[in-house]
């Protein structure tokens, strides 16, 4: 298996920002929808409209891209001479990945759930600073990868 990803070094690196971009890109994407829909009257054509760009950008391309991220991810992590796991940087960047934008993605999960039943209990001003969170964790992630502070 080492030889496979050692071989595939830079088609799965390649692959995995791929979709780490088209994950951060719907996570960026789908507050910026909760916004508009928390203004929207409920049962209005812009409501129920909004309801199906929802649902597909999560199912389509968020869902998708984030199960790609990780599982590439977890190749890169196996690659050998890659990463020493004695180092801190990478323990900061899985948490960050998988803690921050995993459970940042549950919550706009269960946010789209709530919209969909007509059940939303949270402002547009909510929405729009949740909308910040992504792109903390997405500058700590490149930071930690990149510059490997520690």
């Amino acid at each position: 298996m080492s030889d496979f990803l050692s071989e595939w070094y830079s088609w799965i690196k390649a692959l995995h920002i791929i979709a780490v971009m088209a994950w951060m890109a719907g996570m960026l994407y789908l507050p910026r929808l909760y916004v508009y829909h928390a203004g929207a009257a409920v049962g209005s054509e812009l409501s129920e409209t909004l309801k199906v760009m929802e649902r597909r950008l999560l199912r389509a391309i968020i869902n998708p891209a984030m199960t790609m991220a990780l599982i590439l991810g977890v190749f890169l992590l196996f690659t050998p001479g890659l990463v020493d796991f004695d180092e801190i940087w990478i323990w900061i960047k899985l948490f960050c990945a998988i803690i921050g934008l995993g459970g940042m993605h549950a919550w706009l999960s269960r946010w789209r759930r709530a919209f969909a039943e007509d059940r939303n209990k949270h402002s547009a001003g909510f929405y729009r600073k949740i909308n910040e969170i992504p792109t903390v964790f997405m500058i700590v992630i490149v930071i930690m990868v990149i510059v490997r502070p520690f």
